[in-house]
């Protein structure tokens, strides 16, 4: 399945632009360009724009909740051994994979990276969702 556009993050910057590969239970790509034009490059760091870590994460954590599938509402829950190992700055287009590893009916586990080009620029070794209990429960 390919779908063209991906979902709302913030005010400020969407999770992903969109979904180019997605095989429900299995894995997920998308990409997510990085505009010059994101609020936040005004303070951090002026002089050196970065993307935060925070967000590349939470568009590995968004692309995950895809790739888990199914009718439920998913949760993140842990992260484990996260490597941010290159910057990510104005101008960059990140390709985000992320392929399920492990899953249950309560839980998925996901292994997650990100790449500049073909520079790896950061990792997840394990993203944890967990099954939202009530409606509404499936922040990031």
């Amino acid at each position: 399945m390919t779908a063209t556009t991906g979902p709302e993050a913030t005010a400020t910057a969407p999770v992903f632009d969109r979904i180019e590969e997605l095989v429900p239970g299995d894995r997920a790509v998308a990409v997510r360009n990085v505009p010059n034009t994101l609020t936040f490059f005004d303070t951090h760091f002026p002089r050196h724009p970065i993307l935060p870590g925070v967000l590349l994460l939470e568009s590995m954590a968004a692309l995950a909740k895809a790739a888990a599938g199914g009718e439920r509402a998913w949760r993140l829950a842990s992260v484990r051994a996260v490597r941010f190992k290159h910057f990510v700055g104005p101008g960059d287009q990140v390709r985000i994979t992320v392929e399920v590893t492990k899953s249950t009916e309560q839980t998925t586990e996901v292994r997650a990276t990100a790449k500049v080009g073909d520079r790896v620029v950061a990792t997840a070794r394990t993203l944890t969702l967990v099954a939202a209990g009530r409606p509404g429960e499936d922040t990031a």
